[in-house]
């Protein structure tokens, strides 16, 4: 389970990145965070793994608090929350394969990491991940080679390799057509349902949201203004969390008919 008592986020400009957030997620649960940008989403989640550091509050993971943590203590963390990137943050020159099985490093070390010199166990792991988001034919191409949506999916099968208690996705769509949007959903979505990874993704498209998310935490100006199941969300909810009626750009629309390889 995770928990956010009274977390409170000020950055050094003075800009409030959140601001007394209280909020439970229970292990298994698919959370999708709505919001316009600068709503404060990407920090709520960067928080969960400490790429940034909530200057008041209490951010607790299985009952520990997560703000005390320093090294070994944070790497492990970051071992146990993985991270997909809107920009996929893959080495560019590397092979998919290496890419994903980087995943690894946290429970093999740097200088293993760095010699190459991962067990077989590991290799198949990799390749496993590979065949699940269906990108395995790719295991040879350097990661500069393959298209956004490609990329993305490699960057989900790193995190999978990572073997992970909880995602956290920070607008992994942003950069990808409607179509392909939805591809990468709804692996995410496969992989929580399956493996019962506890799934926290930003999204601001609102069609994406309804359709994935059990559950829909709408942020605005740093707080919390809206905390419930995704079948309880209509379009008022969206304008309420947006403070403004819904424009079009905001629905995004397109469906995933034909997956591509």
């Amino acid at each position: 389970m995770i928990e956010l008592k009274d977390l409170s986020l000020v950055y050094p400009n003075g800009t409030q990145g959140l601001k007394d957030v209280n909020v439970k997620i229970n292990d298994g649960e698919f959370v999708v965070i709505v919001g316009l940008s600068g709503a404060g989403k990407s920090t709520f989640i960067r928080s969960i793994n400490r790429l940034v550091t909530p200057t008041s509050g209490d951010l607790l993971i299985d009952n520990e608090n997560i703000l005390d943590y320093r090294g070994k203590d944070l790497r492990n963390l970051r071992t146990k929350v993985g991270m997909i990137f809107q920009n996929y943050n893959l080495v560019k020159r590397s092979t998919v394969m290496k890419n994903v099985i980087s995943g690894r490093l946290g429970h093999t070390g740097t200088l293993k990491s760095i010699l190459n010199l991962y067990s077989k166990e590991d290799m198949a792991l990799a390749y496993e991940s590979l065949k699940r988001v269906n990108i395995e034919n790719k295991i040879y191409s350097r990661a500069d080679q393959l298209s956004g949506g490609q990329q993305q999916r490699v960057s989900i099968a790193r995190v999978l390799t990572q073997q992970p208690k909880v995602v956290l996705a920070d607008e992994p769509v942003a950069s990808l057509d409607p179509p392909t949007s939805h591809q990468v959903m709804k692996y995410l979505k496969k992989i929580n349902q399956e493996d019962n990874i506890t799934t926290i993704v930003n999204l601001h498209f609102i069609d994406m949201a309804m359709e994935y998310a059990d559950r829909i935490i709408g942020m605005r100006a740093g707080e919390i203004v809206f905390d419930g199941p995704a079948s309880e969300v209509n379009e008022q909810t969206f304008e309420e969390i947006y403070g403004r009626p819904i424009k079009e750009d905001d629905i995004r629309g397109g469906k995933e008919d034909v997956e591509t390889p």
